[in-house]
């Protein structure tokens, strides 16, 4: 059964943030990402996301995908980030979602990372799926390798160990690569209602990349069918700086209506 599509018109793919950061929740820099993609039946990941969103598709196609990078110097509103606590490497498995207002997002399933204070607080004060692994991110030329070994909660045995080959830099981003890296905002779910936090930085500076191994079971791990062949979207960036506003005033979310029974 085809996805029923939000109540509003999904906001059109921008390369740059289409809105205002108002209030400043959070501040980081993303570096050194590998973004890795693979198409996927939309029936398959809509049970996975949040209330009040549905996978959001280009050309009827949605995408799971896994990116490495650093996060370096998390920061409170606009203090200052902090230099250890908030840096280290991370590995996410992430989804693509669009709300009743038309606000396109990710649903992040996994997020590795190898600070366990920030896993804590990930997880318990903001519900956000964070798991403390052990993980190193290599840069050797243009060759870059990420490991991860996932340690608490599990489950054990998930892991992941991906290296590519930094290529020329992309003048000119096709559909697809705006559709999967211009996100502007994240969908989850806070105690027991749907959030939006919206998030601002400058324009991906991005790079083709050629994938030299890629290990890992961090997709099945999160509830996803494992990928079958190569992906098809291999990107790189050397980064950006980002802020996170504040959840928008509520109602935050339209509903978004389900299929009745006979709709084809």
């Amino acid at each position: 059964m085809p996805q029923t599509p939000p109540a509003l018109n999904p906001e059109p793919i921008s390369a740059d943030p289409p809105h205002r950061t108002e209030r400043t929740l959070l501040t980081q820099s993303w570096l050194d990402l590998t973004f890795l993609h693979w198409a996927v039946d939309p029936a398959d990941v809509a049970p996975l996301l949040p209330v009040g969103t549905v996978p959001d598709t280009l050309d009827g196609v949605t995408y799971v995908g896994l990116v490495a990078f650093r996060m370096h110097r998390v920061g409170w509103f606009r203090l200052p980030g902090l230099p250890y606590l908030g840096s280290f490497p991370e590995t996410n498995v992430r989804l693509y979602s669009v709300d009743g207002h038309g606000r396109r997002g990710v649903v992040f399933r996994s997020l590795d990372a190898s600070r366990l204070i920030p896993v804590a607080v990930g997880r318990w004060a903001f519900r956000i799926p964070y798991v403390w692994s052990r993980m190193s991110v290599r840069n050797d030329g243009s060759t870059v390798t990420y490991t991860s070994s996932r340690r608490w909660p599990g489950p054990r045995g998930a892991d992941s160990a991906i290296r590519v080959c930094i290529g020329e830099r992309v003048e000119e981003p096709t559909a697809l690569e705006h559709f999967l890296t211009a996100r502007w905002g994240m969908h989850s779910s806070f105690r027991g209602r749907a959030m939006y936090l919206p998030n601002t930085h400058p324009r991906w500076p991005l790079h083709r990349a050629r994938l030299l191994g890629c290990d890992e079971t961090l997709v099945t791990a999160a509830g996803l069918p494992r990928p079958l062949g190569a992906p098809v979207s291999v990107l790189y960036s050397p980064g950006v700086p980002v802020r996170f506003g504040g959840p928008p005033p509520r109602p935050d979310v339209v509903p978004v209506p389900r299929p009745r029974d006979g709709d084809a």
